[in-house]
């Protein structure tokens, strides 16, 4: 599946009491606007012990959560960890444990720390939690039986010793940017340009270090362009959104998303 990255530090909902668009001005004006908040943070991997990077958006969400409770807010503030991803995987196959021993002992870690830092979530959950888990299977089996699951076959990095397609995590080498070594097959840690392990100079699998060959994989995407129209209208006529974010047009994504497409086939 395609994912789109969460690109904010928390994202937060308003359940306004009035129908009216949300504006400084008229929060200013109507406190009976303010009411029911749903406050979100990124879920951190639990691929390794909490750092800076993993933990500052957590104590942000808390800090703007205790404000808005301050004011008399009824807020949730939710989160916690996540337990999927190539990050994960990779760093369990080179302690020679299972994804999921990995999790449960970086999982205790983080809800540590959480209290030991007075961060005061409603929900602090996992990606493995049977709630999480039978969510996500019944959301993406009605996009899929609604018609919003297309597959298609692209070119992925596939290590022959290992008999394995690699994900971009599972593969580095030399930018080809700034000739960094070793650059991720997702990203490079040095200029910060985003990359596709197709763009590294000399890549190897950072499981053997061998040199994958390219080879082609089915695989199953969100059809994001079919919602397209429903988005765009749900962004520019919510009036529970602020008005710089109406005016975004969810098209911009949709044509990444269909050139990210065209380029991989």
């Amino acid at each position: 599946m395609v994912g789109w990255p969460i690109s904010t530090i928390f994202y937060y909902k308003r359940l306004s009491k009035t129908s009216q668009p949300t504006t400084t001005a008229t929060i200013a004006e109507d406190d009976n606007r303010l009411g029911r908040w749903v406050v979100c943070s990124a879920w951190p991997y639990v691929n390794d012990r909490p750092h800076l990077g993993t933990f500052t958006h957590l104590l942000s969400a808390d800090v703007y959560a205790r404000y808005l409770r301050l004011k008399g807010e009824d807020v949730v503030m939710v989160s916690g960890s996540d337990e999927h991803g190539a990050p994960i995987e990779v760093e369990a196959i080179r302690r020679k444990i299972t994804p999921r021993q990995l999790t449960n002992q970086y999982h205790r870690v983080f809800t540590r720390s959480i209290k030991q830092f007075n961060i005061q979530f409603d929900n602090y959950t996992r990606t493995e939690s049977p709630v999480h888990k039978k969510f996500v299977q019944e959301f993406y089996r009605t996009l899929d039986k609604n018609g919003y699951v297309f597959k298609q076959n692209i070119i992925l990095p596939y290590c022959e010793n290992d008999k394995r397609f690699l994900p971009d995590r599972f593969v580095e080498g030399e930018c080809p940017y700034c000739h960094y070594i070793p650059a991720r097959g997702d990203q490079c840690d040095n200029c910060g340009r985003v990359l596709d392990p197709k763009d590294l100079i000399n890549p190897y699998c950072v499981l053997d270090h061998s040199t994958p060959i390219m080879k082609e994989s089915a695989s199953w995407f969100f059809d994001l362009p079919k919602l397209s129209d429903q988005l765009k209208k749900y962004v520019e006529e919510n009036p529970n959104l602020p008005e710089n974010a109406r005016r975004r047009s969810m098209l911009r994504r949709t044509r990444t998303f269909r050139r990210m497409l065209g380029n991989s086939a």
